[in-house]
């Protein structure tokens, strides 16, 4: 093994890319539901914390019937508020990345501006950001993304479904990458 990136060899390449490979399928769906959890102590303003409202999206989303994909795109799409609230799409986008497809990502990296439609002309921002995506492929499970599993996923009297029982299509989807890199 080299002990700086210049003197790596194709052999050990090789052998750092299957090791990582081994480890994300390994490790992620773990990482991911202890970093679920850890959203409980995200108390933002909302009604419910942001464990709750995860749940609950997951949850509207499982009972409509979606895939497995758009269950942990529900799911997990505000995991990046562990790191930053301002840029957690991108985030949270970037961590389902090699796990979902690209309509899936590009709606989680965007989901903020879709809904702003609720709440961006109170914070001065036009509520109308999503129009310049309607276009894009992604826009439609975008749409659905906010408007039935994130927006009304706010009552802490819903009976969401607990995060023990989406450990199952958690290590579905983070166990079974479609990119590496």
């Amino acid at each position: 093994m080299f002990t700086t990136m210049v003197e790596g060899t194709r052999e050990d390449w090789a052998h750092i890319a299957a090791e990582h490979g081994k480890h994300q399928v390994s490790a992620a769906p773990r990482q991911i539901m202890d970093s679920l959890a850890r959203l409980e102590a995200i108390e933002v303003g909302f009604g419910a914390n942001q464990l709750q409202h995860s749940l609950m999206a997951g949850t509207l989303a499982r009972r409509a019937g979606a895939s497995d994909e758009e269950v942990v795109a529900a799911l997990c799409h505000d995991l990046g508020k562990l790191f930053s609230i301002p840029n957690h799409g991108p985030i949270a986008a970037e961590m389902l990345k090699p796990y979902v497809a690209d309509d899936i990502y590009m709606a989680v990296k965007h989901h903020q501006d879709f809904q702003g439609k609720y709440y961006y002309e109170y914070l001065g921002k036009p509520g109308t950001l999503r129009e310049g995506f309607a276009a894009e492929s992604w826009y439609g499970f975008a749409v659905k993304l906010v408007d039935d599993w994130d927006a009304p996923a706010f009552d802490p009297a819903y009976p969401a479904d607990d995060l023990a029982s989406f450990e199952d299509v958690v290590c579905r989807v983070f166990s079974a990458p479609k990119r590496m890199i």
